[in-house]
């Protein structure tokens, strides 16, 4: 019996485990090439696409322009101290009192002791300062922080004005009674007064040059009441008619753009105002091509300013709205319309085409398929595996006249994935700006609404296959 276990037990062979060291290879393979995948899709450039929709491009063009003015500059007759009774901006009539000059200084602190003890500023004067801080505040730009001063210049004249009124009408008693001696002037004609001089009040359109555009050397003068005028200095200037001038540089793309042009609608985002201006091209006195723009109101609106930032809109062209980097370029063989035909009871459209073989020359109708047409040309697009090549003859119906193929032409189109593949379809361009086109809507071979289409053409090729 013993021996017969111990035969028995020999059978018995022992179980070995499966060595830890595989699965863990196995493992780190997996993990290896899923980490190269995630890599190489890292790595890679993400087609993306778009789903054509309606749409216009603003594609209005912002510019810094000239202001030009009808403005008579009055001098000082005599030296003294300078105090005046209307705000910058404020419309004088003939006779109205613009300023009072005395020699000692007086004058000034006589009038604020007057207007301080009688009066002191309504509801309605507070109410416009604050409209006028309001309207600075929002028009502020810290490019031009010069602004703050010609602001808080202004802003002192209006306090001066609202608070000098019951002043003015006892001027002479309050002069007589405290023994000052002043001079009091008074406008020689109607207009919009300004105390801002910078030498650029006589400039005529033919003496801009590009050099009158540089803001670094422009200096401007601002008078304010306490000053000291001395006989013969600007004192203050009037600008008599509503009549005023835009002049702005012009670019080369800005010419052939405007050039047909006779007005234009001009905004103002600074003062909220849009407007139409009549509008010219002129050379100036450097050569350079500059743009005026002509306008019949406002122009008290601006009396402060000598450079105003302006723009041009322009006319929205509707159609489809796509991204510019969706569009790429397809050469095209240009087929004259005449030669195009229907075979047969076919409703396909082809031309016959001369097909040669050892019976001779026949004639065959051989379809196309048309990526886009003109007045002139139906345009086929070439490959090698194409019905149409490069030196294949087509004849004319019912004519003996022959056409070479191989005139060839570069149409802009983008690449629809409807289908799942890549398919090229021509565009026809209203409108661009840097980031969007608008495109012609309804082209039997162009795009529609809610079509799907590659973000950035440069990315795939035509026929390529895509899973959205």
């Amino acid at each position: 019996m013993a021996s017969k276990k111990r035969k028995k037990n020999r059978k018995i062979i022992p179980y070995r485990r499966p060595r830890a060291d595989i699965g863990r290879l196995i493992f780190g393979v997996i993990f290896l090439y899923l980490l190269i995948n995630i890599f190489i899709y890292m790595g890679h450039d993400k087609i993306q696409f778009y789903e054509v929709a309606e749409g216009s491009i603003v594609n209005d063009r912002p510019y810094t322009g000239l202001i030009l003015r009808e403005e008579q500059i009055y001098n000082a007759e005599n030296s003294g101290y300078v105090n005046y009774y209307l705000r910058e901006g404020k419309r004088a009539s003939v006779g109205a009192r613009i300023y009072s000059l005395d020699e000692t200084g007086r004058l000034d602190s006589l009038l604020k002791e007057n207007s301080e003890g009688e009066q002191s500023l309504s509801d309605e004067n507070l109410s416009d300062l604050k409209k006028q801080l309001s309207s600075f505040v929002l028009a502020r730009s810290d490019e031009n922080f010069g602004a703050i001063y010609d602001a808080r210049y202004a802003l002192e004249a209006t306090v001066m004005e609202y608070s000098s009124f019951s002043a003015l009408d006892q001027l002479d008693k309050i002069a007589k009674e405290s023994g000052v001696v002043f001079e009091q002037v008074t406008s020689p004609q109607s207009g919009v007064v300004s105390y801002g001089f910078d030498s650029y009040e006589s400039l005529k359109p033919e003496d801009v040059e590009m050099a009158s555009f540089n803001r670094s050397s422009y200096t401007k003068n601002l008078r304010k009441s306490g000053d000291l005028i001395k006989s013969g200095s600007p004192v203050y200037k009037i600008a008599s008619s509503e009549n005023w001038s835009i002049v702005f540089p012009l670019s080369e793309e800005d010419k052939n753009l405007y050039q047909d042009k006779s007005s234009l609608s001009v905004e103002f985002k600074d003062h909220s105002i849009e407007t139409q201006a009549a509008f010219s091209i002129f050379t100036g006195k450097d050569g350079s091509s500059f743009g005026r723009l002509d306008f019949s109101k406002y122009m008290a609106q601006f009396i402060t300013d000598r450079f105003v930032s302006f723009e041009i809109r322009q006319d929205q062209a509707r159609g489809l709205k796509i991204p510019v980097s969706a569009v790429t370029e397809k050469n095209f063989y240009q087929i004259p319309k005449d030669y195009v035909t229907l075979g047969g009871d076919s409703t396909d459209n082809g031309v016959t085409k001369e097909v040669y073989d050892a019976g001779g020359t026949n004639a065959v109708f051989t379809p196309i398929d048309i990526g886009f047409s003109d007045d002139e040309f139906c345009y086929v697009a070439g490959s090698d595996d194409g019905p149409l090549k490069a030196g294949d003859y087509i004849v004319k119906p019912d004519s003996q006249e022959r056409y070479q193929i191989g005139s060839t032409k570069a149409l802009k189109g983008v690449y629809n994935i409807n289908k799942g593949y890549t398919v090229f379809k021509e565009i026809e361009i209203l409108d661009s700006n840097s980031e969007y086109y608008t495109i012609k809507q309804g082209s039997g071979y162009g795009l529609s609404v809610y079509d799907h289409i590659v973000m950035d053409a440069s990315l795939v090729t035509e026929g390529q296959i895509l899973y959205q």
